[in-house]
Parts: structure tokens; C-alpha cells; sequence
């Protein structure tokens, strides 16, 4: 089942919990609006290129709209559609002041030299220039996109309207990014995870971990878990996996990482084939790379207990079922990765003050913000006797909801 049908239906499944009248449900579903735009621009050799880019921007009812955008090949409008949807539960669960939108172009970036980079990111910018803005809808980097793709919007942007720092999120510091923002998924993912099992009288120290992708949020949540004493038995990535019983020594890998040194070749590990990942003995699984890696057919032999889902949508509502029948928790991404969207919310704030916290401001708002939404979601849990998922979903879409209401959307 891919993003749409399971956003989809989780949605449904929550109104139904809450009792919303069926003319409210159908309009929280439907975009606010779909914005598809031609950029075309001459490549290093002087031929010209087209490019489909476009923004889905679905609610606006609980403030400006937020999310990413992603350069990508398969750039598909019902997976943006879907994503943009989750964006509008997801801040709401996390209550920041914010609706949801996703974009992107349909384009390979690793085919284009960054001089193409930026002139197609500029133009992008000029096209829909008038339809985002600091209170309408502010974008933020995701999949093939980064700081500088964010600095170049800015730029493009501010010749139309004067200097808005406020305009995108995720930008370099000296442009007025915020510090811990790179961090922040993982950080969050890890205050995610002490929430949950602070409920369940235990704490990260002396628990096993196994990681499932090494990019920004799985290294950081490695490193941030490993400081605070969590045993980090098994880590995977797209060159490989690798496994230490005793617990990878992270500080090492991290040094082996960044000295461009592919996982597998790690000298403190053993190399284990990427399917036991998903099933390998341990405490806590983390899966932080793509969705649907968690289906019908691995989904009994999981042995973790806690389940954290830091990439979206990991887990196919097949698997939900299956891990749920067996006893195993599971944490859901639209609460678990939040972490990013809450310091994205926290970089808007500092612009629009013109004042900027220092890192350790940050972490401890972030703290704040992760376990005030887990005891939200528990409370919801025990109103609808549900599972974290449902409870998630129904704290989300409650949310905004009532704000729809409270604006008098009939009229």
C-alpha cells in the first residue's frame, strides 16, 4: 500500500474515533491548492532543459503552510499529495502553529552541475514566488535538496519582496538558519524514544538499538543514543550492514564515516546481510531510511519490542497488524521524525524576532515540545482506547479540525 492510501486511511480511521461529520472529513482532504509550474532553463551546454515543479499546499486552517521539497526523478503528484496531507497532521500532533504542503521538481540532481542547480532553483523560485510567503507557505529542504538549495530561494525571493529570512527554513547558519537544526530529526527520534519508554519504566541506557539507514537522522540518533548509554548492536545503509553484539563503538564509526569510509568496511564490526537488519535481535528497532520496508513478509520475524519510526512510513498497515497482534510498540513517524519540523518552526520564530537562540535553548524547547505531544497522544489513547498510531492521528486531525470550525469553513 503506498504514502496515499495508508495517510488516507489513517485519516479516515481517526474521524470515524472522533465522530466527524462526514462534509468536514471530505473537506479536510481535499488541497487548499495545486500548484504545477513549466522551468525551463539552459544547461552548461547550451541546449535548454524543461522540468516539471510543483507545490501542493493542502490546509492552511492553523496557520502558514510547511514542508519540503524534494528534486527527484519520480516527482509524483499523489505522493506529494500524500505527504503534504501528513505534513498538515504532523504539525498539528507536534502543535506548532502550522498547515502542511510538500513540493518538488522532477529532475535527476546528481545529472546537474550545481551552476544548472542554481539557475533551476531561481527559476522555480520566480514562478511561484507570489503563491509562498513567511505567513502563507514556507518551504523547507528534503530528498536532493540542502542549506544552499534553501539560500538560493531565499535570495530569488527577497528581489521580489525585500530581505525574508523567514521565508524558507533549513538554511545555512550565516543566512540565519538555526543551530541544532541539523540534529534536530535525529535528536528528536531519540527524545521520542525516552518518552516512550519512560512509560514503560525504562530508559535508554543498557537497551540494545538496531538502526536501519545512516544518513542525517540515523547518524544522529546513533550518536545522541550512544552518549546516553544505549547499546547500538547493528547498523544498515545502502552500501551494507554491520553488527557488534557488544556494541558499535559510534565515535569511531562516525570518524570512519566522515572520512568518506563506507559502512561495511568498518574495522569494529562484522558485515551482516541487510535482510537480518530489519530482524535482528534487539530492544529497540530505528528505522530511519525509506517506507514500506516493514511488510507481510518480515513482519513476524521482528524480534524488536519498541518499534520507532523514524523514516515515514516504514511500516505497510499489513505489518502494522502483524507486529501489533505479537505485543510490539510502535511509535509512529508522524510523531517520531517531528523533531525536524518543530526546530524548522523554532528557525521561523528566530527570523521573524530578528533574535537567535543559542544550541542549548534549542534542544531543551525541542525536549519540550517531543514530550508534551507523547502525553497528548497517551491521553488520546486512553479517550479512544487506541493504539499510539490512531492516537497520534486522532490528536492531529482533532487539532485541526476544531480550528476549521472555530474559522467557520460553511460560509
Amino acid at each position: 500500500m503506498n504514502a496515499l492510501a495508508a495517510t488516507s486511511r489513517n485519516f479516515r480511521q481517526a474521524s470515524r474515533l472522533l465522530g466527524l461529520d462526514s462534509k468536514l472529513e471530505k473537506s479536510l482532504l481535499i488541497p487548499f491548492r495545486e500548484i504545477k509550474v513549466e522551468c525551463t532553463i539552459p544547461r552548461d551546454d547550451g541546449t535548454l532543459a524543461s522540468y516539471v515543479g510543483f507545490r501542493v499546499q493542502h490546509d492552511n486552517a492553523r496557520g502558514p503552510m510547511k514542508g519540503g521539497i524534494r528534486y527527484h526523478p519520480e516527482v509524483d503528484p499523489d505522493e506529494v499529495n500524500a505527504l503534504a496531507q501528513l505534513m498538515t497532521w504532523k504539525t498539528a500532533v507536534a502543535d506548532i502553529p502550522y498547515g502542511g504542503a510538500k513540493g518538488g521538481i522532477g529532475c535527476s540532481p546528481g545529472e546537474l552541475s550545481n551552476s544548472e542547480l542554481e539557475r533551476l532553483t531561481r527559476v522555480f523560485t520566480q514562478k511561484i514566488h507570489d503563491l509562498i510567503g513567511t505567513h502563507t507557505d514556507v518551504p523547507a529542504p528534503d530528498m536532493g535538496t540542502n542549506s544552499q538549495t534553501m539560500a538560493w530561494i531565499l535570495d530569488e525571493y527577497s528581489k521580489f519582496h525585500g530581505h525574508s529570512p523567514a521565508i524558507v527554513t533549513g538554511k545555512p547558519i550565516d543566512l540565519g538558519g538555526s543551530l541544532g537544526r541539523d540534529a534536530a530529526t535525529g535528536r528528536g527520534v531519540v527524545f521520542a524514544t525516552e518518552a516512550l519508554l519512560a512509560e514503560h519504566g525504562k530508559s535508554i541506557s543498557g537497551l540494545s538499538f538496531v538502526i536501519q539507514g545512516f544518513g542525517n537522522v540515523g547518524s544522529w540518533a546513533a550518536q545522541i543514543l550512544h552518549e546516553k548509554g544505549g547499546k547500538i548492536i547493528a547498523i544498515g545503509d545502502a552500501t551494507g550492514a554491520i553488527e557488534n553484539p557488544d556494541g558499535i563503538d559510534i565515535p569511531a564509526l562516525m570518524r570512519h564515516k566522515n572520512e568518506g569510509g563506507v559502512l561495511k568496511d568498518f574495522k569494529g564490526a562484522n558485515a551482516v546481510d541487510m535482510k537480518e537488519l530489519l530482524v535482528h535481535e534487539c530492544d529497540v528497532l530505528i528505522p530511519c531510511a525509506l517506507g514500506g520496508v516493514l511488510h507481510r513478509e518480515n513482519a513476524a520475524d521482528v524480534k524488536a519490542k519498541y518499534i520507532i519510526e523514524a523514516a515515514n512510513h516504514p511500516t505497510d498497515p499489513e505489518a502494522d497488524e502483524i507486529l501489533s497482534k505479537k505485543g510490539v510498540i510502535i511509535l509512529p513517524d508522524i510523531y517520531a521524525n517531528a523533531g525536524g519540523v518543530i526546530v524548522s518552526y523554532f528557525e521561523w520564530v528566530q527570523n521573524i524576532q530578528g533574535f537567535m537562540w543559542d544550541e542549548e535553548k534549542v534542544n531543551m524547547e525541542l525536549q519540550r515540545y517531543m514530550t508534551g505531544a507523547f502525553k497528548n497522544i497517551k491521553s488520546m489513547c486512553k479517550t479512544h482506547d487506541c493504539n499510539l498510531r490512531m492516537g497520534a492521528f486522532t490528536l492531529g486531525v482533532n487539532r485541526v479540525a476544531r480550528a476549521t470550525l472555530l474559522r467557520g469553513w460553511e460560509a
